[in-house]
């Protein structure tokens, strides 16, 4: 793809609003990137923009189309790419503008950090403290960006390009990127703590950069296989803290948009999982769903709650239980004591209070066998809860090798994208689609 962001859009604050840009539209009483990109005050602007982008045309997407692969939601409108996305299988087409969408999100995601990541340090009037976050946060968000493009694709790109069609590389590849790019940004901060002036210009308060970071470096460090590396950034995450997406009128929580305005799309009961994967008893039911419940098309469907509330209900970056199971899952993947594992474990399912987002199982304590494959499921189980509309579970299918489609669709009806149509189009680098 050739990607082409024209950054015309700063208010008289320099507030970046991106959702609002019209692209590759000329205004000669505007600045041009280029004299944008050379300002300190452009600098800002555009990294409160790509923060902004993620959390709400971003998340739009990676709290869309997998969750609705996934089984966690069903596609109710009878508009046809809707229909297609549901059905999954042969019968999501290349055309499909669902797919099309993620694929140009994370695409105009990474080209606002990679603005960041040339231009900044050459931008006169950045003090360290203030360049070290800023350039942290460009390497997070585009990891970010990569690994969604990794958990829905087979191949994708590694960076962004204005000019050429951009080459692909295996999904391993992509995460190893992600990662580099994270540990870039650890090493920058811990070199030059970010200051004051990053957290009141850039982040908030809200964000919690260094713990998301580390964070990050769990999540995808167990994604791509290197378990012992997940362990290690997870142990160094403060679960005392939590990272969170704030949202405003003007900029509403994507999760309310999509599912309590637009209401294409509706919340399997039970989480979407089949029996025996979920607990009736569980209290993380009644904190995603209210208790109205409908059939829709013989699929008993409920009305979404939690972080969906209102158009202002913060969204968390990730959850203290998520790095907790991500603990439990490198302990078991790595042959490590199947009780540390069992442990962490039981602090998720027995939680009923004291969760810095209100997410409590309330259950209690884990009862089955204790074994390392027994132990590997209950983590599935408990992520499929803790992290519903994540975007986390259908990678998580694939890591807890979970039934496959087309023989069995309960859990994914894709086992990756295809690849868009004016990808492909415009790009003589795109792969061969996945048959399914």
């Amino acid at each position: 793809m050739k990607t082409n962001i024209i950054y015309k859009c700063l208010l008289p604050v320099f507030l970046l609003l991106v959702s609002s840009c019209e692209l590759d539209q000329t205004n000669p009483n505007s600045a041009t990137d280029e004299q944008v990109l050379n300002t300190r005050e452009g600098i800002i602007a555009l990294s409160i923009g790509l923060r902004q982008n993620y959390s709400t045309n971003g998340l739009s997407s990676v709290m869309l189309a997998p969750t609705v692969t996934a089984r966690e939601m069903k596609g109710i409108a009878t508009f046809t790419n809707t229909l297609e996305l549901e059905a999954g299988g042969t019968t999501l087409p290349t055309a499909n503008g669902i797919i099309l969408g993620y694929w140009s999100a994370m695409q105009r995601q990474m080209s606002m950090c990679e603005s960041i990541i040339s231009k900044a340090p050459n931008v006169g009037g950045i003090e360290p403290g203030l360049l070290s976050g800023i350039m942290a946060q460009a390497y997070l968000f585009k990891a970010m960006a990569l690994t969604s493009l990794a958990t829905t694709f087979e191949h994708a790109n590694l960076n962004s390009s204005t000019t050429e069609p951009v080459q692909f590389v295996p999904r391993a590849q992509v995460f190893a990127e992600a990662l580099r790019l994270l540990d870039l940004g650890v090493a920058g901060i811990n070199t030059t703590a970010p200051s004051a002036s990053f957290t009141s210009l850039v982040s908030g308060t809200d964000f919690d950069l260094r713990n998301t970071l580390y964070a990050y470096q769990a999540r995808i460090n167990l994604m791509a296989g290197n378990n012992a590396k997940a362990l290690a950034s997870a142990n160094l995450v403060d679960l005392s803290k939590k990272s969170s997406y704030t949202y405003t009128t003007l900029s509403p929580n994507p999760l309310y948009t999509i599912y309590n305005v637009t209401k294409s799309y509706r919340p399997r009961e039970n989480f979407g999982l089949p029996a025996g994967l979920f607990e009736a008893a569980d209290k993380r039911l009644a904190f995603y769903f209210t208790t109205p419940r409908d059939v829709i098309n013989t699929d008993p469907v409920v009305t979404l709650t939690g972080f969906a509330a209102a158009q202002t209900t913060s969204i968390p970056v990730y959850l203290t239980d998520e790095i907790k199971l991500i603990k439990a899952e490198a302990t078991l993947r790595t042959d490590g004591p199947l009780a540390t594992a069992l442990a962490l474990i039981n602090e998720v399912r027995t939680q009923v209070s004291g969760d810095p987002f209100g997410v409590n199982a309330g259950l209690p304590a884990y009862s089955g066998a204790v074994t390392k494959d027994a132990l590997l499921l209950e983590v599935y189980k408990q992520r499929c809860a803790e992290l519903y509309l994540s975007g986390l579970k259908w990678d998580d299918t694939r890591r807890f090798v979970r039934p496959v489609p087309p023989a069995d669709n309960s859990e994914r009806n894709r086992i990756f994208y295809p690849y868009p149509d004016q990808e492909r189009i415009n790009n003589k680098n795109t792969p061969a689609d996945p048959a399914i």
